[in-house]
C-alpha cells in the first residue's frame, strides 16, 4: 500500500480565493491561517490575460524577504496534491517563483 504525503503550500494572495481554487484545482482547497513571518508585501502589476480572468484583478500581492525581522504576511496553508502543486505553479505568471519558508 503507498500513502502519498499531502504538499503544504503557503498562499497569501488570490490563490486563496475559492473561485480561483476550483478553477484551477476542480475543488475548494482546505486549509489553515498561518503567517510567513520576516517578509513583506508589495502588489505586481499582472498582465496575463488568463490570470486576469481568474482572478478578476490587474493586481496581485507578490512578497519579499523584509529588512525588519517584526514584518510578517498572512495567509493560509493548503493541503494539496502533487498534481495540484502543477496546477498552482501553472497558474502563476513568471514573476512568481516558489521558495521554501519557515511559518509562524
Amino acid at each position: 500500500m503507498t500513502t502519498t504525503a499531502a504538499i503544504l503550500l503557503f498562499s497569501y494572495g488570490t490563490l486563496q480565493d475559492k473561485n480561483v481554487q476550483v478553477a484551477h484545482f476542480g475543488r475548494e482547497l482546505r486549509g489553515h491561517r498561518d503567517s510567513v513571518p520576516g517578509y513583506r508585501q508589495a502588489m505586481l502589476e499582472i498582465t496575463d490575460p488568463d490570470v486576469i480572468a481568474a482572478s478578476g484583478k490587474t493586481h496581485h500581492p507578490i512578497v519579499e524577504p523584509s529588512p525588519n525581522a517584526a514584518d510578517e504576511v498572512p495567509g493560509t496553508v493548503f493541503e494539496i496534491t502533487a498534481q495540484e502543486l502543477e496546477a498552482a505553479d501553472k497558474y502563476e505568471v513568471s514573476d512568481y517563483k516558489r521558495v521554501s519558508v519557515n511559518l509562524k
